[in-house]
């Protein structure tokens, strides 16, 4: 018996010690869990995914259209070598967007953290701002600003081409149709007489050959993979680019919302260094009138 009863209470601390640190590993993971900016972390990861959707989908989708005009609206080289530098023009753009928001949304995140932790330091009395962490987060602000307006024209701009895709897309669904010969007023529609001219868009030059696709061969380019992939392509990255302006707004509400912080924090310590001089005052105060009385009664 006297043999077991040490034993027994080297088990028991034991199951102490490690129910020690099971609590200190889970206190550890609460306190790390406690200082992720979960705003900033679900923002970053919308804005690397339609980044990544607008850049990547936009790229190939350009390609795709420059390929079936060059085959079917444009077949002589310098009528749309004007566009054909656009194009690797806007590619080289998409290059740049993709590697600045990558960049970017990595130090918005970061910003994250740090008013994340600045918070949990006021919780415990040991925070002081400075006035250059204020002015970066509103130089952030204003970018961010600025970069929301930028990617909402961009978010326009992107429904272009996927509307005249969606036009031309009806178009050759219609001529699928069982009713299409017969139009509501009864006159017979030959397949010839309905065509898709991408010349009044723009892209390409009046004189430009053959310029556009009537009957027959408009529905052979709508058989094609370079319309089919770039008419989906051009949806994704349109969806990409409204994704890319939903996360910068929301970046900007976070910012927005740590630059208040910031500047409240600022007003009650200084309203906080004030009191405690008043208040260190008012006992030297006290004290030297208690050594005053105290000297006069002796």
């Amino acid at each position: 018996m006297d043999g077991t009863k040490p034993a027994m209470e080297s088990n028991a601390e034991d199951t102490q010690d490690e129910g020690q640190e099971s609590k200190g590993c889970f206190e550890c993971c609460i306190k790390c869990l406690g200082g992720v900016p979960y705003a900033s972390l679900v923002a970053t990861i919308l804005c690397f995914s339609g980044v990544a959707l607008f850049c990547g989908c936009g790229h190939v989708a350009l390609t795709g259209t420059l390929t079936m005009l060059e085959n079917h609206f444009s077949t002589v080289t310098t009528d749309h070598a004007t566009l054909t530098t656009v194009i690797q023009i806007f590619q080289y753009i998409i290059y740049g967007i993709a590697s600045f928001f990558f960049v970017y949304a990595i130090i918005l995140l970061a910003e994250g953290f740090y008013t994340t932790s600045a918070i949990k330091k006021e919780l415990q009395s040991d925070f002081k701002t400075t006035a250059c962490g204020r002015c970066i987060t509103a130089f952030f602000m204003f970018l961010t600003y600025i970069l929301a307006l930028a990617f909402l024209a961009i978010f326009c701009f992107t429904a272009i081409p996927v509307f005249l895709f969606f036009n031309m897309w009806n178009t050759c669904a219609a001529m699928r149709s069982p009713d299409f010969y017969n139009n509501i007023t009864g006159i017979t529609t030959t397949l010839d007489s309905i065509c898709v001219d991408v010349r009044q868009y723009g892209i390409i030059p009046w004189n430009a050959t053959p310029g556009k696709a009537c009957g027959a061969t408009l529905g052979d380019i709508c058989d094609t993979s370079e319309f089919y992939l770039s008419y989906h392509l051009y949806i994704v990255a349109f969806a990409g680019a409204g994704a890319t302006a939903i996360a910068l707004i929301h970046y900007l509400m976070i910012l927005a919302a740590n630059w208040a912080y910031l500047r409240s924090a600022v007003s009650t310590h200084e309203y906080q260094d004030i009191k405690t001089k008043d208040d260190q005052d008012v006992e030297a105060e006290a004290r030297s009138k208690d050594g005053q009385n105290s000297s006069s009664y002796s």
